[in-house]
């Protein structure tokens, strides 16, 4: 038995793994950008929760 199949799956894993991290570099770059030329984040996914800005002084 060689060591081949678990050398080529470690290689794929550091590849896609250091591609990951590529994009989410071009990410936090982006927002910087986003952030210094005063535009809103594109946000991806479900809008955050609203503020818990409620009245309750019934304590």
């Amino acid at each position: 038995m060689t060591d081949d199949g678990k050398k080529t799956g470690k290689e794929a894993r550091e590849r896609r793994l250091a591609e990951q991290l590529r994009a989410n570099l071009q990410r936090r770059k982006a927002q910087v950008r986003a952030r210094r030329a005063g535009e809103a984040d594109e946000t991806d996914g479900l809008p955050a929760a609203g503020t818990a800005d409620t009245d309750d002084d019934s304590r």
